[in-house]
């Protein structure tokens, strides 16, 4: 045998035609395994991985929130952690406990992996990470409406 003979074989580069005369005998096995049960016994159908629309659509929620003091936050934060979207208008509450809301809703949603975002004067929507949000409303703001409402 040469090197280049020994180094095939040792790598398995010549047993292509062995592996295909397997491959030939257990179809030739197969075959006549099928034919020997009886046509008339009915085979149970192959599993599919199949969804209900209705059961994704009864999960999926969102909750309108508008907190009165900072102790809501913490309702709002277990909306999330169940997976539930919240839109939180902030109108009615005073600016520092709105910016003190705003920052712990944001550890939240940073901690399960959502997403925080504006989408009007003082209303702010947190989704976690089930929810995905496209589009932006801030392009349709004023500028200076956008401006005043900055915390």
């Amino acid at each position: 045998m040469s090197l280049k003979s020994k180094i095939k074989n040792y790598f398995f580069l010549e047993d292509d035609y062995d592996y295909k005369e397997e491959e030939m005998i257990e179809e030739e096995t197969v075959q006549p395994t099928k034919q020997a049960r009886p046509q008339s016994t009915p085979q149970p159908a192959p599993k599919q991985n199949v969804v209900s629309l209705q059961s994704v659509q009864k999960a999926s929620k969102v909750i309108l929130m508008e907190p009165r003091v900072y102790a809501e936050a913490q309702e709002i934060a277990d909306h999330l952690k169940n997976r539930r979207a919240v839109v939180v208008n902030l109108q009615r509450i005073e600016q520092d406990q709105a910016r003190r809301i705003v920052d712990f809703l944001s550890g939240t949603v940073y901690a399960i992996g959502g997403d925080i975002q504006k989408i009007g004067a003082n209303i702010i929507l947190c989704t976690p990470d089930n929810v995905e949000v496209s589009g932006n409303i801030s392009e349709l703001m004023q500028e200076r409406d956008f401006q005043e409402s900055r915390w």
